[in-house]
């Protein structure tokens, strides 16, 4: 039976070949490659385009032509490799819909097996050519036959155990060729990872399927030991129960049973419900969240057109109101007089004005200027106390490590060599006139001994060894 609606290009395509002659239907089946090629891969209309061919027997047609002699063929080799592409793209991905059983049964080993038969020809001429171009071109056309061949049953893993148990097969892997040799050797390494891949996803179906069956048994002996124990349990309670209650029992365990199958089928029910509802909970969601959004940007939009909105002057008055107005401001100029001030006096509140905003400036610029120098002493006195943090003690200093105890304040010199002083003062003096002295007691030092140069020590205390 013909598709419907079937692409005009097979239509043409398929009239051309029933019209032509024998020799030319191998150069016209070519244009199929453009056709598949034009069609974007993995697409409905891909595989429309490959049930069409199909339907209207072209492939049937690629594969009579592969079978035929290749020196009566116009193009020879490369015509022949070109239209195994063809044919393994278009049995690749196609649905043979009612002929199926003639397809998976009959075209795809006769497709496999006539890539075989071409590659051992292919094979033979190759070792038997002479020229180098000659031999070039027909391990190209080799290449491409074993590439098709790979495709081919990469879409239908099926075929592997045919090919690998064919005879043909078996003569191509026993070439003494080495270029023949590893073409054929890494088309086998493929195949066999497809094998693999293919036993590894029927090993994980199986057991899929065991765990699925073992799961069904589990529930079904799960639910006969509940239904055994229920029966086990209204046997026992009848042996209790007196007669004349047994009807009553039966009425009670019949109506909690009803309230249990009721409970369960409602929380089915409301689950599917909630199911079926829960996109439209979703874009219930999706519109407030969105109308919600589109509010505040109206808003903000509002107000900043309220804000940067140009003044558009005052509403027109009437002569009522005008009046109204001229009376009030009458009034009030009568109740509160401007005080007179001639220009002499203006001119002097001008000139104390001007004075005192130059007397502010002034002192504002002795005020940055000193905030300037505490900041530059304040950044001064921080780097020399990290130095004599990161400096070692006077008895450990080599160098010129000594000068990181050096200041150059005077004040500084002052304190630290009185702070000197008085320390060696301390540990020089004898003994008993330490008897009343306690550790706080400052020691008084001569005023000639405040005679300092700017090289003078810190004090005294300095970073523990």
């Amino acid at each position: 039976m013909k598709p419907t609606g079937t692409d005009p290009r097979i239509l043409s395509l398929a009239a051309e070949v029933a019209k032509s002659p024998e020799q030319n239907v191998p150069v016209i089946l070519l244009k199929l490659k453009e056709i598949i090629n034009n069609t974007p891969l993995g697409s409905s209309e891909l595989k429309k385009i490959k049930q069409d061919i199909y339907c209207y027997d072209l492939i049937q047609y690629c594969l009579l032509v592969l079978s035929q002699d290749c020196s009566r063929i116009q193009g020879g080799w490369t015509t022949i490799s070109q239209l195994t592409q063809i044919l393994s793209h278009c049995c690749v991905g196609l649905e043979p819909g009612e002929d199926a059983e003639e397809f998976y049964n009959e075209l795809l080993p006769s497709a496999a097996e006539n890539f075989l038969v071409l590659g051992r020809r292919l094979q033979t001429c190759f070792i038997n050519a002479a020229k180098g171009e000659e031999k070039d071109e027909l391990l190209h056309s080799f290449q491409i036959v074993t590439d098709s061949l790979f495709w081919l049953l990469g879409g239908h893993v099926q075929l592997i155990q045919n090919v690998l148990q064919s005879d043909h097969f078996l003569h191509l892997l026993q070439t003494d060729n080495v270029q023949i040799g590893s073409t054929v050797m890494t088309m086998l390494q493929n195949i066999l990872q497809i094998n693999r891949s293919k036993r590894t996803k029927i090993l994980l179906k199986l057991n899929k399927q065991k765990e699925e069956e073992h799961r069904r048994l589990q529930l079904q002996l799960q639910r006969q030991r509940a239904m055994r124990l229920s029966r086990e349990l209204r046997l026992s309670m009848l042996e209790i129960v007196h007669p004349g209650q047994v009807e009553k029992y039966n009425r009670e365990i019949e109506e909690k049973s009803a309230l249990i199958i009721q409970k369960h089928w409602r929380g089915y029910r409301e689950r599917k419900n909630f199911r079926q509802q829960r996109p439209s909970l979703t874009e219930y969601k999706a519109a407030v969240i969105l109308q919600r959004a589109t509010l505040k940007f109206l808003e903000k939009c509002r107000k900043k057109k309220k804000l940067f909105a140009p003044w558009q002057g005052l509403q027109d008055l009437t002569d009522a109101r005008r009046v109204e107005l001229k009376q009030q401001v009458d009034d009030y100029l009568r109740r509160h007089p401007s005080s007179q001030m001639s220009d002499v006096t203006s001119r002097e509140l001008h000139s104390q004005a001007q004075e005192q905003l130059q007397h502010y400036l002034m002192g504002r610029a002795l005020e940055e200027r000193a905030q300037q120098h505490r900041e530059a002493l304040m950044a001064q006195i921080s780097t020399n106390i990290e130095q004599l943090m990161k400096a070692p003690s006077l008895k450990e200093a080599e160098g010129k490590e000594p000068e990181l105890f050096l200041s150059r304040s005077r004040p500084v010199a002052a304190k630290a060599k009185q702070a000197h002083l008085t320390t060696l003062k301390h540990i020089q003096a004898p003994w008993w006139k330490k008897l009343g002295e306690e550790a706080g007691d400052e020691i008084d030092v001569p005023k000639d001994e405040f005679s300092v140069e700017l090289g003078t020590l810190f004090i005294g205390g300095t970073k523990p060894p």
